[in-house]
């Protein structure tokens, strides 16, 4: 809901539990009032205040008053170079090289429904009832510059988008040398910052700590939002938990490089500053051009991390993926790479797949390999025909067999890479990403090809589209395995450089969006060696992500932990391997690595005909378990009960469903040790007056659940795994 308070200039943006204001200040500036817990009928700007501190700096057109100091207003979209010091929102290069912008309200529209942005990814409203849209105007005289600030209202699920255009409405070129997404100031710095950090393996981890005096915060530089830092970040109360405390929680929805800034100022005001990473930045616009910022989300939570979270998830799944199985349960794949890597053929692919189908998979994934000369990782990329040495027939041959065992057919497709030794390469040197005069770095014996350019995204594509349209394929999983280095592309001019980082990332969408519209029925999971590229804005193209290389069922506790407080369970890509596991060595049991991969996306990884009959039961009884459950995981409210980077007992989470009357509790013990304490656990998000018949024996009532706790076992080994099932009475 939005409210105008035109005699006061104020813009106030209403969700179920939060309220966002705006104030257009003094000289067209516009101010930030609020956004915080609910607050009704209430002039917030009354919070804003101003003084003479000396040796501020204050706007020409203040006059003599030097208590108007924009180095000291909270702003809602903060200038450069023109009185405010701390973090800048947006900076304009003029012809005359001078590099600052000053920004002044000019007017506002409101409209019903979600706006969309073109060529880029943004949460959507199916109807105009389940969104408003408020767009303010604003200019820079001096650079001749509109810039439009648009938010999106998503009342039910407490979410605000925010998204920016900047129009040059001069005669010259102007480049745009940095142009946030998200600018939000607090009129006060005692919060703590959480980021989601780690590396290749181990992505998402939580680290939280105060904002201390100056500029804190993460980003990437790696042309992807990367395994090291995640372009989702919390602001939040020091006091706050997973209950209690106000929480603010920021995504931006976009896939390349990006920084999330905190800034903590001298007058103890706080500034958050989201977006494209200004590093090797820059865009021409020239005369009537306009340039659209990726799309940024807000929620704020009065009551902890797990509402915030669950707001997240319910957003994310109704209003920014788009599921060909929307509403239906996906199917339980097979992947054959940790079974072979790139040795295998037709025969043994088969061999794989009529181990699965009585088991109950349903889709067999084909995974790097089967294409060109690839025998190994430094061949073939680039060559997206089928190798008839290892498929004889082509997938014509192979896909009609995997089908007659009852299962899907899925491929695996590294599209924005490309090896030496390859067909495309040795014809099309100049379409990687490379430096002139300056050998290109490798990485995992590849390049990275210029998808910035229309011709290389049309080659590529052009044999994409005619292998998939050569058999009856059901899923592909698009990878993407290195960092984009010696960015350079050799179809702009010098002075367009700056635009190759981010013009790549609107061609991975492109041809993204294309596959969706020629193959409407196709599933698509992201992949970027792993967990690379886990963000929201491949969520709106790949409906789920390969959470990460690493399928240890213990260390996945801990990365999709991280990864659950902004992205729902069901996006995230969850297998069971094979032990000791590849990445750490370690030996879990069958079941507890079921246990895990089913609060994901859930399949299997491994050589079926080297596991025992009493792993193909357990199996059996994995995948029917799954088939029983999946709508709590799919479609449930999610509740971390424990954190697994604290608590070395045990780590345990809950799937409810939105009536209440049904949840899926999954625990997973930890080492044991002589004499251990006893157990007890505490469930979430029941509904204190029903009863509930746990795993169809004892019965409980959700208050006791809730305030007493569940007796748990005692292990009797390490990393135990159990559920719960709750159903009402």
């Amino acid at each position: 809901m939005i409210i105008l308070d035109r005699q006061n200039g104020l813009f106030t943006l209403q969700t179920r539990n939060s309220t966002y204001q705006i104030k257009i200040g003094a000289h067209g500036v516009l101010l930030h009032s609020y956004y915080g817990p609910r607050v009704d009928g209430e002039d917030l700007s009354r919070l804003i205040r101003s003084a003479d501190r000396g040796a501020s700096v204050y706007p020409n057109d203040n006059g003599p008053d030097r208590t108007f100091s924009l180095d000291m207003l909270p702003q809602e979209y903060s200038s450069c170079g023109v009185s405010d010091f701390r973090l800048p929102s947006i900076e304009f290069e003029m012809p005359s090289g001078s590099r600052s912008a000053d920004l002044r309200y000019t007017g506002f529209e409101v409209r019903r429904g979600k706006y969309a942005i073109q060529g880029l990814p943004a949460f959507w409203a199916a109807d105009e009832a389940e969104a408003d849209t408020l767009v303010l105007f604003m200019e820079d005289k001096t650079a001749q510059a509109a810039v439009e600030l648009y938010y999106g209202v998503f009342e039910d699920c407490d979410l605000i988008t925010r998204a920016v255009r900047v129009v040059n409405r001069g005669a010259e070129t102007l480049r745009l040398c940095r142009c946030a997404s998200l600018c939000l100031d607090f009129s006060h710095s005692d919060l703590d910052m959480i980021t989601f950090n780690g590396r290749h393996l181990m992505e998402r981890c939580p680290d939280r700590g105060p904002l201390r005096p100056g500029v804190q915060g993460v980003g990437s530089i790696r042309g992807t939002s990367s395994h090291q830092h995640n372009p989702f970040v919390v602001l939040c109360d020091p006091e706050a938990n997973e209950d209690y405390g106000t929480a603010y929680g920021a995504v931006l929805v976009y896939s390349g490089s990006f920084e999330a800034l905190a800034e903590r100022n001298q007058f103890e005001l706080s500034r958050l500053v989201m977006g494209i990473n200004p590093y090797q930045f820059g865009w021409n616009l020239g005369p009537g051009e306009a340039f659209d910022a990726p799309e940024a989300a807000l929620v704020c939570s009065p009551c902890g991390f797990g509402q915030m979270s669950r707001q997240f998830h319910k957003a994310i799944r109704e209003h920014l993926i788009r599921d060909p199985y929307q509403g239906a349960r996906r199917p339980i794949l097979i992947n054959n790479w940790e079974a072979t890597t790139f040795n295998f053929n037709a025969e043994k692919l088969l061999s794989i797949a009529k181990e699965a189908a009585p088991l109950g998979l349903e889709l067999f994934v084909m995974d790097d390999g089967w294409f060109g000369q690839r025998n190994d990782d430094n061949a073939g990329l680039g060559d997206w025909y089928v190798n008839t040495d290892k498929l004889p027939g082509g997938l014509e041959a192979l896909v009609p067999q995997i089908q007659a065992l009852g299962m899907k057919f899925g491929i695996w497709v590294e599209p924005e890479m490309v090896n030496e030794d390859s067909g495309l390469y040795r014809e099309h040197p100049d379409w990687v990403l490379q430096v002139p005069g300056r050998a290109p770095c490798r990485g995992r014996g590849q390049l990275v090809l210029d998808f910035s350019r229309k011709d290389v995204r049309d080659h590529v594509y052009g044999q994409l589209r005619a292998m998939l349209s050569s058999a009856d394929i059901s899923y592909v999983k698009w990878d993407m395995n290195r960092s984009l280095s010696d960015v350079y592309s050799a179809a702009l001019p010098r002075e367009r450089q700056g635009e190759v980082f981010h013009r790549y990332v609107l061609g991975v969408y492109e041809m993204l969006e294309q596959m969706r519209s020629d193959f409407p029925g196709l599933f698509i999971e992201g992949c970027c060696g792993g967990g690379g590229r886990f963000d929201a804005g491949m969520l709106y193209y790949t409906p789920q992500i390969w959470c990460s290389d690493n399928t240890d069922a213990i260390d996945r506790l801990r990365i999709q932990y991280g990864t659950s407080f902004c992205y729902p369970p069901d996006a995230m890509g969850a297998h069971v391997s094979a032990v000791p596991n590849g990445s750490t060595g370690r030996t879990v049991p069958m079941e507890t690595r079921g246990v895990v991969a089913m609060s994901g996306t859930f399949g299997y990884e491994m050589d079926l005909g080297e596991t025992t009959q009493d792993e193909k039961n357990v199996i059996k009884e994995q995948v029917a378990q799954y088939k029983r459950c999946w709508e709590l995981v799919q479609k449930g409210d999610y509740y971390r009960l424990t954190d697994p980077f604290r608590n070395p007992l045990f780590n345990a989470w809950e799937h409810v469903t939105p009536d209440r009357r049904c949840a899926l509790v999954s625990v997973v013990t930890g080492t044991t040790y002589a004499a251990p304490a006893y157990m007890t656990l505490r469930l979430k998000g029941l509904d204190p007056a029903l009863k509930y018949r746990v795993n169809g024996q004892d019965v409980y009532s959700g208050a006791l659940l809730m305030s007493a706790g569940f007796p748990l076992p005692q292990p009797q080994d390490d990393y135990l795994a159990f559920q719960l099932l709750l159903e009402a009475e």
